[in-house]
């Protein structure tokens, strides 16, 4: 463009301004649009391992029926849907309902997250939600119960985790669809525009109401949901739907990290009032030593009873659970598997600074390792040396409680044939001393050797049970 004398001064500023306008619009559209997220960040992944053991809370509107929560649904007549949906939040009432409670006590037994069903299958909302009145703040309670539960456990310094399902029965009988899970092309959000547009409200809803979310468990489908839940944040931690999250199984050899073992205490998620058998606290030990040796995450469920406590055979599990917990924790956080995880009914971790190696020495009966006894160990695995040091967690091997003069002292040695520990086990737990759960050894300042995996070991240390 030429500008000539004749040209006035505000038609000289308007042109030019108008040519940089003309510039600025090419130079954005020439620039790459931003990358959508696609994964967890590698930071965040980090950050879940290191959590390590959670609590995973099921709580419906049906538990006051004690039935399977949202599947009773699957299948069901018209009538059964209906009364459902019409009645059963008219019994929602829970009275004793402090999630202060469930906090202090998830912190007690060590857990670093929670996971808590925003929405189950059934479609009820657990929340103060504006796109449907199928939800909690039509209840007795009238409260919103997720608020109530994510401020309890921020309170405690527990990272906060929403489970959300996709899949939605109640929105499925409005459209007339069969109930069941991805048994029909429309149960599936990219499937089906309405389902998908009703699911991205709701998340909205859930990760910009409540603060910072940390976690998201997608039960289901999530294509365009989980890009859509980053875009509001960036560094949520989304678990299944992109990590392994096997249910009420461990799988026999360690997986690809990140991944996450879900399991109940019972035979059910929710609060089952009848015909529920409970896990041992020695077996939820046991198990999540098993797992973090094997590189997985724990998420351990409790279902709170209808009135809002969680059942006692729960806490006293958890409490259980805290006890060995509070005595043995470092092996547990921010640790990693190594190349042999197990000997025999030996497990173990390794910090994540390679400074110490856990051994966890698993018994099936109290007396396999009795209080106040000694045994000698060989752990050929490890390459240890004269600045090996190996001590008990919890224990400071000096004395036996009542036993004047005994000789508690810990003994260890590098050898030819690995690293040898006599010692005593005596830390007292329990009065009647048939405390049964595993004992840890923080072995520091050794390796673990690669030729140690002989095809014997190979055998055992794969993780099978």
């Amino acid at each position: 463009m030429i500008y000539t004398a004749e040209m006035k001064c505000p038609q000289l500023l308007k042109m030019f301004l108008t040519s940089c306008f003309v510039l600025v619009i090419v130079f954005c559209l020439s620039m790459p649009s931003r990358a959508q997220q696609k994964d967890n960040k590698p930071a965040r992944v980090e950050w879940f391992q290191d959590l390590a053991f959670g609590m995973f809370i099921h709580w419906n509107v049906d538990v006051s029926l004690g039935t399977v929560i949202s599947h009773s649904l699957a299948g069901a007549s018209d009538d059964y849907v209906e009364r459902y949906i019409k009645e059963l939040p008219s019994f929602f009432n829970p009275t004793k309902f402090n999630p202060d409670e469930w906090a202090r006590l998830a912190k007690l037994a060590g857990m670093k997250y929670v996971v808590f069903t925003a929405k189950h299958h059934s479609g009820f909302c657990m929340f103060d939600t504006k796109t449907t009145s199928f939800n909690v703040m039509n209840t007795p309670l009238n409260k919103d119960v997720v608020r109530e539960v994510i401020s309890a456990f921020r309170k405690q310094g527990i990272a906060i985790g929403i489970y959300f399902s996709p899949e939605d029965f109640y929105f499925f009988h409005k459209q007339k669809l069969p109930i069941g899970r991805l048994q029909h092309p429309m149960h599936y959000p990219k499937n089906n525009k309405a389902l998908f547009d009703y699911d991205k409200a709701q998340i909205k809803e859930l990760l910009t109401n409540y603060g910072d979310i940390d976690i998201l468990f997608f039960d289901g489908p999530g294509d365009g949901l989980r890009e859509y839940a980053w875009t509001l944040n960036p560094d949520l931690v989304i678990t299944r739907d992109l990590m392994k999250t096997p249910e009420q199984n461990i799988p026999d050899a360690p997986l690809p990290r990140p991944w996450e073992a879900c399991y109940t205490m019972g035979t059910d998620w929710q609060y089952k009032p009848t015909n529920d058998p409970h896990k041992s606290g020695t077996e939820i030990i046991d198990m999540l030593i098993e797992i973090r040796a094997k590189g997985g995450n724990f998420l351990m469920n409790v279902g709170p009873k209808p009135d809002g406590e969680i059942q006692i055979e729960q806490q006293n599990l958890l409490r259980e659970v805290a006890l060995w917990n509070f005595v043995n924790r470092e092996s547990i956080y921010k640790v990693k598997p190594l190349p042999i995880i197990r000997d025999k009914n030996i497990w173990f971790t390794q910090s994540n600074d390679d400074h110490a190696i856990y051994a966890f020495v698993t018994r099936k009966t109290p007396s396999d390792w009795a209080y106040g006894e000694r045994r000698a160990f060989v752990l050929p695995m490890i390459e240890a040396n004269e600045d090996t040091k190996v001590s008990i967690l919890g224990y400071k091997s000096e004395l036996v409680e009542y036993r004047e003069g005994y000789p508690a002292n810990l003994i260890a040695a590098p050898t030819k044939l690995g690293l040898t520990i006599s010692a005593v086990n005596g830390q007292r737990l329990y009065t009647n001393n048939q405390w049964p759960n595993a004992v840890v050894f923080k072995i520091e300042n050794a390796t673990f050797k690669k030729s140690a995996q002989t095809k014997e070991n190979k055998n055992t240390m794969d993780g099978a049970k």
